[in-house]
């Protein structure tokens, strides 16, 4: 069996963004003379990108929907590692799955330019070899059009012995519409609501590791 083709999830899979995702709502919010949400309450909103965030962060603010995005894609961006981090053994497990010869991908509803500039203040851009995001395609997760491109920039086919990781049900029902494995990461801060998943792991490394044992 060749080594397979990896398609990762950013936040809640590789890094813990909660905490500058709801600092960059909240500034907004700010911005339009609301108070600050918790935490937990923003972390509930993600996971469908920018425009459903601030739709469920701004509710009434419908008609300037375009004006808020922009503004917090803004506060973001000016804000983007200062409460991020990468999980515990991902660096390791990422390493593991590069040494086991998989090319490597990552497919986020994020703002796509935000993406690699987050890898690299992180450390963990170099294993990769395309970032793919929102603004890249018409249609974000769980539409697998995102997968589609960066197995096309890569130069490879979709297979089936493929794999997408996650920790959100978007990123598993990409995995089912793309027809290829799923790993669900149990430690992120997503939700599977029901979605399927061929492996579930609580580390990045156990992933590596299982994957380790199916290509013998």
């Amino acid at each position: 069996m060749d080594a397979p083709t990896l398609f990762f999830d950013l936040d809640g899979t590789l890094i813990d963004s909660r905490g500058d995702i709801a600092n960059s709502v909240n500034l907004t919010r700010a911005d339009y003379g609301l108070p600050p949400l918790p935490l937990e309450a923003v972390t509930k909103m993600v996971g469908n990108g920018a425009r459903q965030l601030m739709l469920r962060a701004m509710p009434g603010f419908e008609g300037r929907l375009d004006e808020i995005v922009e503004n917090n894609r803004r506060q973001y961006a000016a804000h983007l590692v200062e409460r991020t981090f990468v999980f515990p053994g991902v660096p390791e497990g990422l390493e593991a799955l590069r040494a086991l010869g998989c090319r490597m991908a990552v497919t986020s509803n994020k703002t796509s330019a935000h993406i690699p500039r987050i890898l690299e203040r992180l450390g963990i851009l170099k294993y990769f070899d395309v970032t793919v995001g929102g603004g890249d395609v018409p249609a974000l997760k769980p539409a697998p059009d995102l997968l589609y491109l960066a197995a096309e920039r890569m130069g490879v086919p979709v297979r089936p012995d493929d794999w997408v990781i996650g920790d959100h049900y978007t990123d598993l029902e990409v995995g089912r519409h793309a027809g290829v494995r799923v790993c669900h990461c149990a430690y992120g801060f997503g939700q599977p609501r029901g979605e399927r998943f061929d492996v579930e792991v609580q580390d990045l490394r156990e992933f590596a590791a299982h994957l380790r044992g199916l290509l013998g």
